[in-house]
């Protein structure tokens, strides 16, 4: 079996405060926060290394982005990925979910034949959830979203266990097919030191557009369908009261303030 793994470097969630947004482009400014593998693909990357361990698939690892995100690509191949693909070019900047799927499905159909793609659900830095989907859409195979239990599998069908609005989907899939998961699915493993002296022995393909052949106007802020017009930070400002009075008059006093405000 062979298996890919989309996965997308994003700013460590641990210094949120630190990212800026260009007022021109609208876009995020990454240079001042470390990129770390956005967390669902973590999982994504786990059921690929489990279905490694229990029949021997090969499993690569593709992901678009700038120079730096060649490192998250490192780590995913010190996790146990036998292949990495960074697509790094400065055309692909600016892009939206459709113009990333795109250039992501292209990138997949380079690798060749391939039974199964694993996304993240959503980025945390995008969270649109349309990534994984439109992926599908342009490789022209199935999709199931929101996968939180792979129920069985067989050579060319698989049942999955999908979140639903408040219930769950019991959803029949023939492969090749592409699954966006939850962090349900399982429990990502941590770096082993044996796994990073494998890493430095193995190298990391670079593509840029040329070697996807796709056109200029298809790729980044140029070939997204959707941009950001305006962008505003909300400022939020809270008043506090510091009840006085022993334990019993504290309890009265906040059950009176929560009856004015209409919350009890």
């Amino acid at each position: 079996m062979k298996i890919i793994v989309c996965v997308k470097a994003v700013p460590d969630p641990k210094e949120i405060c630190k990212i800026r947004i260009d007022p021109v482009t609208k876009t995020l400014m990454r240079c001042d926060v470390p990129l770390v593998i956005n967390p669902l693909d973590r999982h994504a990357l786990e059921a690929a290394l489990e279905l490694k361990e229990a029949s021997g698939a090969f499993v690569s690892v593709i992901s678009m982005g700038p120079p730096p995100a060649g490192n998250i690509v490192k780590e995913c191949m010190a996790l146990g990925a036998d292949r990495g693909i960074l697509m790094c070019d400065r055309a692909f900047g600016g892009a939206d979910a459709f113009a990333t799927a795109l250039t992501l499905s292209k990138g997949i159909e380079k690798t060749g034949s391939f039974d199964l793609v694993f996304c993240g659900m959503a980025s945390s830095d995008g969270a649109t959830e349309w990534v994984g989907p439109q992926i599908a859409a342009f490789l022209n195979i199935a999709v199931v979203t929101m996968v939180r239990k792979i129920e069985s599998r067989q050579p060319n069908e698989w049942i999955a266990i999908a979140d639903w609005q408040n219930g769950y989907r019991r959803v029949q899939v023939r492969l090749p097919a592409l699954l966006t998961v939850t962090r349900e699915l399982n429990r990502p493993r941590a770096l082993s030191f044996s796994g990073i002296l494998k890493a430095r022995k193995k190298t990391i393909e670079q593509w840029d557009r040329n070697a996807l052949g796709i056109p200029e106007e298809m790729v980044g802020a140029k070939g997204s369908p959707t941009i950001v017009s305006q962008m505003a930070t909300v400022e939020k400002r809270r008043n506090v009261e510091f009840l006085q009075g022993n334990l019993e008059e504290k309890a009265d006093k906040l059950v009176s303030r929560l009856d004015e405000a209409g919350i009890i």
